[in-house]
This record gives C-alpha cells, sequence and structure tokens, in this order.
C-alpha cells in the first residue's frame, strides 16, 4: 500500500474501531477504504454527490439576475 493509503486507512481504522493488517497490498488497501468509508460515513457516494448538486445550476432567468 502507499504512504497515503497508509495513513488513510489508520485514521479510518481508528475511527471504526479496528485494526488493519501492516501488510497489505495497494488493492487490498482500496478494498478496506472502500469498506471502512462506508463503516465510517466517510466519503461520498455517487447518490449522494449527484443529490448534492441538483438544482445548484439555475439559469439567470430562473434567478432573475442578469
Amino acid at each position: 500500500m502507499t504512504g497515503a493509503q497508509r495513513s488513510y486507512l489508520e485514521t479510518l481504522a481508528r475511527e471504526a474501531g479496528e485494526t488493519l493488517p501492516a501488510d497489505l497490498t495497494k488493492a487490498e488497501a482500496s478494498e478496506q477504504i472502500d469498506r471502512l468509508q462506508a463503516a465510517t460515513g466517510r466519503g461520498a457516494t455517487a447518490s449522494e454527490t449527484e443529490s448534492s448538486t441538483e438544482g445548484s445550476t439555475q439559469s439567470s432567468t430562473e434567478t432573475g439576475t442578469d
């Protein structure tokens, strides 16, 4: 795993109350990050990203500004 993955995994694992092996591959670390993000509520899902941007692009006619 990369240094960045290790650092982020340590944070996620601490928040989730878990310990992880130190010898993960990059792919395994990525899978663990996905799992722990879901467990801790960190990271945006596609549906959260879509819903947060809906309605944020109004035209000037809709808002009454030019």
